[in-house]
């Protein structure tokens, strides 16, 4: 049973940061995943449908409504992450209560066609930013201070797209 909930709560696994810079190569394939995100949770959250995004994809964990508002409300932190990397040296950012947010009122009076439309202006504007970043500029870095650790964008970048696809796989579950 135990197993069953890490492979619920984690359905493609845990990410895996690199230790050095991308390539460009590298670099396109997680861009082009953030790109994609706003439509793929589009099709997601319409695939399972209104009722069922109202339950959780497992036993103790949000609800398909919480994880969409969640993904828009986390990749503006990301976006903005981004931008303070790039106009400040090394600046240590914000941490947030996740689940307090995922518990404010606005989660359950807003429509989750509200989040979907804010990720895809969100994404098409930070998407078009990463296209334009010089290898230099993906060196630099931010500090996490609940973590303890510097990330550079490069990192960054692998973290965010793992997150945008790893609740993507979580309202999946939910059309099962």
């Amino acid at each position: 049973m135990e197993n069953n909930l890490v492979d619920l709560q984690y359905p493609i696994g845990r990410p895996v940061l690199p230790e050095g810079p991308l390539t460009p190569a590298e670099r396109a394939v997680y861009i082009e995943q953030l790109a994609a995100l706003p439509g793929q949770l589009t099709v997601a959250a319409r695939k399972a449908g209104g009722v069922r995004l109202e339950n959780s994809y497992r036993p103790g964990g949000w609800t398909g409504r919480q994880v969409l508002h969640h993904v828009a409300d986390v990749h503006m932190n990301f976006d903005i992450r981004f931008r303070l990397a790039l106009t400040e040296d090394n600046p240590t950012i914000r941490p947030f209560d996740m689940n307090a947010w995922a518990a404010l009122p606005d989660i359950n009076a807003s429509p989750v066609t509200v989040s979907l439309m804010l990720l895809e202006a969100l994404h098409s504007r930070w998407v078009t930013l990463l296209w334009h970043l010089t290898d230099e500029q993906w060196q630099r870095t931010f500090y996490h201070p609940l973590y303890q650790q510097t990330y550079t964008l490069d990192q960054a970048l692998v973290q965010y797209s793992w997150h945008g696809r790893h609740h993507l796989a979580h309202i999946e579950l939910l059309s099962r």
